[in-house]
């Protein structure tokens, strides 16, 4: 039930994600569109940047759940494979506690700024961006636990792990 529920929620993530950047790339045109037709819509931007900051992030777990972010194995790779196992455990392990760090302050963050509107917008909170730090550290948190029980549990079925 737990496995089906991540699955889930995983491809629900992509789809946001895709969303997101589409939603991103449109707002940018239009507003470039409506500019240069002499009526400008300046809350396109604003937006844009908003869907753009959560992108990041669901984009950032997306990548890292399927080992499409860039890596440097030059000296990891010459490792017995027992000690390739070590270094990379120790990598999970500066991973999940700079993640903790990101969604503490994170969370600080969006509660700060509860009271601030979005680029003047009355009616919409600052803290619809600012929750996409802890909202996306949490998600790549989640990601770089089940990498390193692979890692442990398989033996470098790291990825294979995180994707099941």
């Amino acid at each position: 039930m737990l496995r089906t529920f991540y699955d889930r929620l995983c491809k629900a993530e992509a789809v946001i994600a895709a969303a997101f950047l589409i939603l991103m790339v449109a707002l940018i045109f239009t507003g470039g569109v409506t500019r240069m037709w002499g009526m400008p819509l300046v809350w396109t931007t604003d937006f844009a940047t908003c869907f753009f900051a959560w992108a990041c992030f669901l984009c950032a777990d997306v990548a890292w759940r399927n080992d499409n972010l860039i890596s440097i194995r030059l000296v990891a790779d010459r490792l017995p494979k027992q000690m390739q196992t070590v270094v990379t455990c120790i990598n999970y392990a500066l991973i999940i506690a700079f993640l903790i760090y990101l969604i503490w302050t994170g969370l600080r963050l969006s509660y700060v700024s509860s009271a601030r509107s979005f680029q003047g917008i009355p009616w919409i909170s600052y803290s619809w961006v600012t929750m996409s730090l802890p909202v996306g550290a949490a998600l790549l948190l989640i990601t770089t636990v089940l990498k390193i029980r692979g890692e442990l549990l398989g033996g470098g079925t790291a990825s294979a792990e995180a994707r099941r």
